[in-house]
């Protein structure tokens, strides 16, 4: 029988080694966004403060030019939640995994961004890591790691000569690794080829700017129907 103790101990050891990738890769976004703070006129708190309440990449960076812009709440809102739409599939995805943790839980719904979502939803949790600590540490290392870019950034931003060209392929890069990963751990590629089908084609017809929000639409949609053979076919493998 685990102690509690035992139980943080072997989540923390279990989750650690899977969000190496991403601390290499939030690290140095983290650094950029808080030198952008920087020579855009805001101290270190602003970064640091920001990772740690808002902890969305992409609206962070956004935020600097709303932060410098006419006081515009409305606006604010609207741009969040079209830039952030995409984890409202990413929460439905993660109902069922997420379900009876507790005091965990709000914490897991409000560090759910990208990398994080997609390490606990492929994650192959061995049997005695509780699942619960496991997705608490990997949502919180990925925090951390930002926060801590974000900070050093802001503080030494001045100083530090940061060439940030073709830095922003870095998370590309680490998705389609994720994704190659999660490829050779399937059984069945239905629903993978399903992904890229639908996106492939909505990228065709809508175009790099608009494609995101209908892929994620059309590719749950598609899950969703597909649910019950997949569910079958994997149970007769």
């Amino acid at each position: 029988m685990q102690t509690t103790r035992q139980k943080i101990l072997l989540a923390f050891r279990a989750a650690f080694p899977r969000t190496l990738p991403i601390m290499a890769g939030f690290l140095f976004l983290g650094i950029s966004y808080g030198i952008y703070m920087n020579v855009s006129g805001f101290s270190f708190l602003y970064p640091m403060l920001m990772g740690l309440t808002i902890f969305a990449g992409s609206i962070e960076f956004v935020a600097v030019s709303m932060l410098l812009g006419a006081f515009d709440p409305v606006q604010a809102l609207l741009m969040t939640i079209m830039i952030n739409a995409r984890h409202l599939f990413y929460g439905i995805s993660m109902l069922d995994k997420y379900r009876g943790l507790g005091w965990k839980k709000p914490y897991l719904i409000f560090g759910l961004c990208d990398e994080t979502f997609s390490i606990n939803y492929t994650a192959d949790i061995p049997k005695e890591v509780d699942r619960g600590w496991y997705y608490f540490f990997v949502t919180l290392l990925n925090q951390i790691y930002w926060v801590s870019g974000a900070t050093i950034g802001g503080l030494f931003g001045s100083i530090i000569p940061f060439e940030t060209e073709g830095l922003d392929f870095v998370m590309t890069a680490l998705f389609v690794v994720i994704f190659l990963d999660q490829w050779m751990k399937e059984k069945n590629h239905v629903s993978s080829l399903t992904g890229l089908g639908v996106s492939l084609v909505c990228l065709l017809t809508l175009k790099a700017d608009n494609f995101m929000i209908p892929s994620m639409v059309l590719i749950l949609l598609a899950l969703t129907a597909l649910r019950k053979p997949l569910e079958k076919a994997g149970a007769d493998q």
